[in-house]
């Protein structure tokens, strides 16, 4: 089961969990409430997975990639890790499907805090457009995900403060739905 919690102030190695102390965990429903989907699935079958063949088709999630992040696989890995790392959000959903491996996604909540979730092998999340967010491996240094895209992908991600596109507006306006 997918574990999420507060991070902690410190700017050393991003990899690392970046707990508060005493923990903070997020629930599942907090996660919820910013707008931020996971399922749990069966990673060793994905391909033949009729629960991924069904949410694909529920969600009309048309294209699809795997990638992995590794400093042996990833041309301009260095980089890449940085990029990914940098506070950004995209103008539609970002669907990621952990099929080997780990790493962390950080998003912020409504009250600009950052909040990490821990991905492991079988774990799908969405993120919602508009959200700020980023990504980093963990210790392990490693991971293959699948990518998925409602339609053509597009890869542009808008770094911080990016607050003027409609996509972060409607955000926005959710986040202010969910606390009434």
């Amino acid at each position: 089961m997918v574990q999420a919690w507060y991070m902690d102030e410190s700017q050393e190695d991003q990899r690392a969990p970046h707990r508060q102390q005493p923990n903070r965990a997020v629930s599942l429903e907090q996660l919820r409430r910013l707008g931020v989907v996971y399922r749990r699935l069966d990673a060793d079958n994905y391909e033949t997975d009729p629960c991924l063949k069904e949410i694909r088709r529920a969600e009309n999630y048309s294209w699809m990639d795997i990638v992995t992040i590794h400093k042996d696989k990833l041309p301009n890995y260095e980089e890449k890790i940085k990029t990914f790392y940098e506070e950004h959000l995209h103008l539609d959903d970002e669907i990621r499907y952990i099929l080997d491996g780990s790493g962390y996604f950080d998003v912020r909540d409504k009250d600009d805090k950052w909040i990490r979730i821990s991905m492991e092998k079988g774990d799908m999340i969405t993120l919602p457009a508009g959200i700020y967010h980023r990504f980093t491996l963990d210790e392990n240094n490693y991971v293959k995900a699948m990518r998925l895209f409602v339609g053509e992908p597009v890869w542009t991600a808008y770094n911080r403060p990016a607050d003027d596109f409609p996509a972060r507006k409607q955000y926005m306006k959710f986040l202010a739905e969910e606390a009434q």
